[in-house]
């Protein structure tokens, strides 16, 4: 019998020299069944274009089991959606790259519906306005570099709430995607969790969404990611906290991809992927330099009242978790978190929703 592949797996290259850096990681939380599809990361020189993709199969609509591979080993819709949705996303930039052609939503919806339909499928007993053939979310960003003007030309799409996003040294994190979700809010989004209002699926109707940044200025990071990484941060900006502060420990993409996969294991209650694209430093000491300013910044916003219960470095005496202290009011202490993610949020929101795009009228 062959052995079972590893939990977690990180992938990285080292192209500095033109001017891109890229990595990619992809962990489960159930060993073999990750529902998450190893994310994708491509980049066409002839053209300079690329993509940064990630496919969230979604377990809840997906959970009934509908193939079973060559060991016996049964897999559910949702683990087959995430799958067939990446090879469709891969065959489709593969159009792109060599027609450079700006092919747009409408030509990756007819891929994805094309493949979905030839994929294996077993109708479920049990039905319910939540179930969904083969679904999954999808994120990602198509960019273009142009070098006559030192800028790229970027191109969100997706299917759910993976989400897409742009990290400059200047401003920090923004959100390229908008959640398919009746709340919009990030950090609600966080304590709530709402269902999805439209996901890629094989059995009804869905959309791809998308919209353009026509110049967006040189150097800066694309990053695409399930919600096993920013689902289950304390608020939305430590999310960015751990995209830099495991860039200031790495000397190189294959040290922070491994940073990213330890970090994210050890916080998150669900498969995890992310994809992530660097354009435009010189090497991996400029793009880890660049960001120093941006992370003391960050950090310090994130330690401004932060209750201790919270922090997992240190804990001060007389606070919730710390060594002796007397058990504090649960009341008290949830109140003290809600009213400190509040205070944070509303500090960092600005900069996070520049790009936010608005919301469809037929996922609100």
């Amino acid at each position: 019998m062959r052995p079972a592949p590893p939990p977690q797996a990180i992938w990285s290259t080292e192209g500095a020299a033109r001017g891109v850096q890229a990595l990619s990681v992809w962990t489960e939380r159930v060993h073999g069944h990750g529902e998450d599809a190893e994310p994708f990361v491509a980049h066409h020189w002839r053209t300079d274009q690329g993509l940064v993709a990630v496919f969230d199969g979604s377990g809840g609509a997906g959970a009934a089991p509908v193939w079973q591979d060559e060991d016996g080993v049964s897999h559910t819709g949702a683990w087959v959606g995430a799958r067939i949705a990446r090879l469709a996303t891969d065959c489709w930039f593969r159009e792109v790259a060599q027609d450079n052609e700006p092919l747009g939503p409408d030509s990756l919806h007819e891929y994805l519906s094309w493949f979905l339909a030839k994929a294996p499928q077993r109708r479920s007993k049990i039905g319910g306005t939540m179930r969904r053939q083969l679904p999954t979310t999808l994120a990602a960003v198509h960019y273009r570099v142009r070098k006559t003007d030192w800028r790229v030309e970027l191109r969100p799409l997706w299917a759910g709430d993976s989400r897409a996003y742009v990290l400059t040294a200047t401003d920090g994190l923004q959100v390229l995607t908008r959640d398919h979700t009746r709340e919009s809010d990030a950090l609600e989004l966080l304590r709530t969790d709402p269902p999805m209002t439209n996901v890629v699926c094989a059995d009804r109707e869905f959309t791809v969404d998308t919209h353009d940044l026509a110049a967006f200025p040189l150097p800066c990071v694309l990053v695409a990611a399930t919600d096993g990484y920013f689902g289950y941060v304390d608020t939305p900006a430590d999310f960015e906290h751990l995209l830099l502060s495991t860039l200031g420990k790495a000397s190189n993409e294959s040290e922070w991809a491994d940073l990213l996969r330890r970090e994210v294991q050890g916080y998150t209650g669900d498969d995890a992927s992310l994809a992530l694209v660097a354009l435009g430093h010189t090497d991996f000491r400029a793009l880890r330099d660049a960001f120093e300013r941006r992370y003391r910044e960050l950090a310090e916003l994130l330690q401004r009242d932060r209750p201790a219960v919270l922090d997992r470095t240190s804990a001060r005496p007389g606070d919730a978790g710390a060594p002796g202290a007397a058990p504090a009011d649960p009341r008290e202490t949830h109140a003290r978190i809600r009213a400190w993610q509040d205070q944070s949020w509303q500090a960092y929101r600005s900069g996070y929703e520049t790009h936010l795009p608005p919301a469809s009228e037929e996922h609100r």
